[in-house]
């Protein structure tokens, strides 16, 4: 299928940070370099992930995100959600967040409304349409999202799924203090 062919490079990019470590840990010696190479690997898997799911949504019709922000919306109270919301909730900038919401409004898969409380302010809904581009990509994309882990055994999977949490809190509670003493 169409994903098996993609070229990836992740197994270069693993052997490029295997190269490229020993002479990084000499010349930089006060860096942390497990660390480092850590933020090195996480970056690599977040690239393989883009790589290995971009002709797969090619294919169906969407970006990752715009699949994301209809999935959000289908699981969101009464359909809807704010703009603000889905671009913390996708996690992306409001303004690439606007310009994915003009591409989905545009494409008839959702469609902006004043908000009851502030006309100011305006709240995304999912149309129908929306509804059946979601969940006509999900016969879709489940081979691919099965084989993309297929690799780790299920304890693995599961492993892994708590060690992301687990960094992802780490991130979030070491930030506090950095952005308190800038």
């Amino acid at each position: 299928e169409l994903y098996w062919n993609y070229k990836m490079r992740g197994i270069e990019r693993l052997d490029s940070v295997r190269r490229s470590t020993p002479a990084m840990a000499k010349a930089l010696p006060d860096l942390p370099m497990a660390e480092t190479v850590m933020v090195r690997l996480i970056r690599i898997s977040v690239v393989g992930l883009g790589q290995f799911f971009e002709p797969v949504f090619r294919e169906i019709g969407l970006s990752e995100n715009s699949f994301h922000v209809l999935c959000l919306l289908m699981a969101s109270d009464r359909n809807r959600a704010s703009p603000s919301t889905l671009s913390e909730m996708v996690g992306t900038s409001r303004a690439n967040m606007t310009r994915i919401l003009d591409e989905l409004e545009s494409d008839g898969l959702v469609s902006r409304a004043s908000e009851a409380r502030d006309g100011r302010r305006y709240v995304i809904e999912i149309t129908a349409a929306g509804r059946r581009a979601a969940q006509g990509a999900v016969p879709k994309l489940s081979q691919p999202l099965r084989t993309a882990f297929s690799g780790l055994s299920p304890e693995e999977f599961v492993q892994l799924d708590g060690l992301l949490r687990k960094a992802v809190k780490s991130f979030e509670q070491s930030a506090a203090p950095l952005r308190a003493s800038a």
